[in-house]
């Protein structure tokens, strides 16, 4: 398998644990509050990166290095877990999970401005095209419902963005594991001592639905997909790859319908056939 084969292929595989993100984080903010389920989430996974890199002795990373780190800490292990967790308490995560549709283009116009790619101008006419059908379908929706958890899923898409293209960037020197493994370390003691402070004075009203929920947001959104969507990003291209970001609707979709039995409608559905369809466009003129 060909480095740009192996990319699409890593990056898919992120994609498709990332898809039930949103339902998870749903699930769990039903029992948990946003700030404690975000700053669990990362500390647990912060535990676990730091075991991992203690096992493998991996090299410390470089002062240059700091930096970047720091922003992919606050792009995809703060802000956009916390602002996601926030939406959510105001929109369903169906209706959320359609912004997603949006992080091709956030990712594509990060990589160009922090990691120095030029796509041709025909991929961003696909990658604009996908992400007007997505931002075509929340209008129709009417943003009066719930502007303030739309403004959070649009605040989090940037920051998301932001997160994917510096760790991409770097990963071409630490490598993809070893990226959001140092994010998380770097992230942990303060996300240790928030989790102390915001621990629910009882867990008796704790469903097992919102401690799954927990557990996936941990362990995979927050560690096991960024090992192969930062290899994926790394290997393929980040506007390339990123593209790929336009199928988690589809499958975020599929899981709010059948695990929260939340209503899927006919236009959700259109706009995410639309989205997909452009997937293919933009990745024969990425580069």
């Amino acid at each position: 398998m060909d480095k740009t084969t192996s990319g699409w292929f890593n990056g898919f595989l992120g994609v498709l644990i990332f898809s039930g993100s949103l339902p998870a984080t749903r699930v769990a903010v039903m029992d948990f509050s946003p700030v404690f389920l975000t700053v669990t989430r990362a500390a647990l996974a912060g535990l676990l990166g730091l075991a991992l890199l203690m096992i493998f002795r991996e090299k410390r990373p470089g002062r240059e290095d700091l930096v970047s780190l720091v922003i992919v800490a606050l792009g995809v292990v703060v802000g956009f877990p916390l602002l996601t967790a926030l939406a959510l308490e105001h929109v369903t995560s169906a209706h959320s999970i359609v912004f997603i549709g949006l992080l091709p283009l956030a990712t594509a116009i990060f990589g160009v401005l922090r990691g120095g790619e030029r796509p041709r101008p025909a991929f961003w006419v696909f990658s604009c095209l996908g992400s007007a059908l997505v931002a075509g379908f929340a209008l129709s929706q009417g943003l009066s419902a719930s502007p303030i958890g739309d403004g959070l899923m649009l605040a989090a898409i940037i920051v998301c963005g932001l997160g994917y293209a510096e760790g991409a960037k770097l990963s071409r020197r630490l490598g993809g594991w070893q990226v959001i493994c140092w994010a998380l370390v770097l992230s942990l003691p303060v996300m240790l001592v928030l989790t102390i402070l915001t621990f629910p004075p009882s867990l008796a009203g704790v469903g097992a639905p919102a401690w799954a929920g927990l557990a996936y947001v941990s362990l995979f959104s927050m560690l096991i997909g960024f090992v192969f969507w930062y290899r994926g990003l790394a290997q393929g291209g980040i506007a390339a790859v990123g593209q790929l970001q336009l199928l988690q609707p589809f499958f975020g979709l599929a899981l709010a319908a059948s695990l929260l039995h939340e209503q899927v409608s006919a236009a959700m559905l259109v706009v995410t056939v639309g989205v997909v369809l452009c997937v293919a466009g933009a990745k024969r003129f990425a580069k």
